[in-house]
């Protein structure tokens, strides 16, 4: 049996691609730029692009199962064409925020055309990354502070491996069609929390100046974050810091469900990717 996995070579993707190669899998790796993707030598590397699908097509051949990094513009023509090469099991990956239809190029277009397709299929919606943090690196590496704003705003970060592990559980195991798996970490902890641990990573004090959310958002969308997409998250950070939204027990138990294994927390991350903050 073939997997193929697109976005072979991203943060999920990558692990992904452990995971399956730890089951002893045969795996087809999906990328823009095959000589620079440091992949195992037991994968077999193919090249293509999502945003042109018509460079999969040899990808697919004698592919039985995929994982779908979501390109929303394209799903639908790249779906198309896994049927046609006679893929049956999509997993793709999609968000937490996958039912929200405000943004057009949003998660729920790859889950349409993914259940349009008639094959078996499973969505798997992290919530937020941990991985997001490195969006802050450079002003932890240069000063020690985070600019942001909410720190009191809870939120239960997702190790990337962990994304992978149900990936990949759920592309390997049967009984998953037609499931959706929203899921988040072991532990709801606050952006301050967050930078908290990052300090206690680099063993120093990573100081936390939180932004007039005005400020923020104008400093967000000149760095390039859509509109939409800011006034979404600081919606619902400017609601938490507010109310203080329970811990989800109901997300939290989905990882060690699917994979056997306990979640892993912000600090083991914070600790795994201190390199980019020192």
């Amino acid at each position: 049996m073939t997997i193929l996995v697109t976005g072979a070579t991203g943060t999920v993707g990558r692990r992904v691609v452990a995971e399956l190669l730890q089951a002893e899998r045969h795996v087809r790796a999906l990328t823009r730029n095959p000589a620079s993707a440091a992949l195992p030598g037991q994968v077999e590397v193919c090249k293509g692009d999502l945003e042109n699908p018509e460079s999969l097509r040899a990808a697919l051949v004698g592919v039985e199962r995929l994982y779908l990094f979501p390109v929303a513009q394209t799903a639908a023509e790249v779906v198309a064409m896994a049927v046609e090469s006679g893929v049956r099991r999509i997993v793709d990956l999609s968000g937490a925020g996958a039912d929200d239809e405000t943004f057009e190029d949003g998660y729920h277009v790859s889950e349409r055309a993914v259940e349009a397709s008639g094959l078996d299929w499973t969505h798997v919606r992290p919530g937020e990354f941990a991985g997001n943090w490195l969006d802050w690196a450079p002003s932890i590496r240069a000063e020690r502070v985070v600019r942001r704003p909410y720190g009191g705003a809870l939120t239960q970060p997702t190790h990337e491996a962990d994304v992978a592990a149900v990936a990949a559980a759920v592309l390997l195991q049967d009984g998953h069609e037609g499931h959706t798996y929203t899921f988040a970490g072991p532990e709801a902890l606050t952006i301050a929390q967050q930078a908290e641990a990052i300090g206690t990573a680099l063993g120093e004090r990573v100081r936390l100046e939180e932004q007039d959310p005005v400020t923020a958002r104008d400093q967000w969308i000149a760095d390039g974050y859509p509109s939409e997409v800011v006034d979404w998250l600081f919606g619902m950070w400017a609601e938490s810091a507010r109310d203080h939204d329970p811990f989800n027990e109901g997300w939290a138990a989905v990882i060690p469900r699917l994979t056997g294994r306990r979640g892993r927390t912000f600090a083991e991350w914070a600790v795994e990717n201190v390199a980019a903050f020192r």
